[in-house]
């Protein structure tokens, strides 16, 4: 499997399982899963109130930390610095983990200055309990504001991208500053199903429109965390790695955005 290496020096697998809307024993099993299928890449967060139940899994199964990614958020009305360090012990407590390797701003709260946020997760850097630190959901001024205001390197942004929301600008200006992107929703919550281009070019190789969906979108150097509810669509999104679409196929999908 691809890895990116972010501005922090650490390296993130190219394709996490999203766990949004996983919880309880559905939540366990899919992680479960996953993990023994070779996944290492795990994204969750505080507001999507699964973290017990991914510790747990993970610890029932015996997966080794070492060889884990693990990636969660603070939520955007825990933006004050006791905040933030309060729910980031809660997070590491329902993981059962010491640290997470990225931890990020769920979403920007401009009530609470960006200085005192970001100087909290600078707290929670020094102390080893986030290897690497980022933001979600920003557009290009608000990664900006967090880039001045932050005295750890933004690694990572993770946003809604997918083929009927293509971003080039954002992603531009994320690239630029090596604040690397991730998507979430890759498949627009499914929506791109019948999606006709998507499919005549998934014919052609042997895929599913899924697939070309998440790999035009790893082709334009961006991470994916689809969240899958079922072992074939976990299979599925392994076979990402290995094939390309053409120059020409990738200008088609960007087109589809306009």
């Amino acid at each position: 499997m691809e890895s990116i290496e972010l501005l922090s020096g650490h390296t993130m697998p190219a394709l996490g399982l999203g766990t949004w809307e996983l919880r309880n024993q559905q939540c366990k099993t899919v992680v479960k899963q996953a993990v023994e299928m070779g996944y290492t890449h795990i994204d969750t967060a505080w507001m999507y109130a699964n973290q017990r139940e991914i510790g747990e899994a993970l610890k029932e199964i015996g997966a080794k930390r070492e060889e884990l990614f693990i990636t969660t958020k603070i939520w955007y009305t825990h933006m004050e610095r006791d905040q933030v360090l309060s729910q980031c012990d809660e997070c590491l407590n329902h993981l059962q983990m010491e640290h997470v390797d990225l931890l990020l701003i769920h979403s920007p709260n401009h009530n609470v200055p960006y200085e005192e946020t970001l100087g909290a997760f600078k707290e929670i850097f020094d102390a080893g309990k986030a290897k690497s630190i980022g933001i979600s959901n920003f557009d290009s001024d608000q990664v900006d504001r967090a880039r001045n205001a932050s005295a750890v390197p933004i690694s990572a942004n993770q946003v809604e991208y997918n083929v009927h929301r293509n971003r080039e600008e954002l992603l531009r200006h994320c690239t630029k500053h090596r604040i690397h992107v991730t998507a979430h929703r890759p498949l627009a919550k499914g929506k791109i199903g019948d999606e006709r281009l998507l499919n005549d070019i998934a014919n052609r190789h042997g895929k599913t429109g899924a697939q070309v969906a998440m790999r035009w979108l790893l082709q334009k150097g961006i991470s994916v965390i689809p969240k899958s509810g079922s072992r074939e669509h976990l299979e599925e999104n392994l076979d990402l790695f290995g094939w390309e679409l053409s120059a020409e196929e990738m200008k088609q999908i960007d087109n589809l955005s306009g």
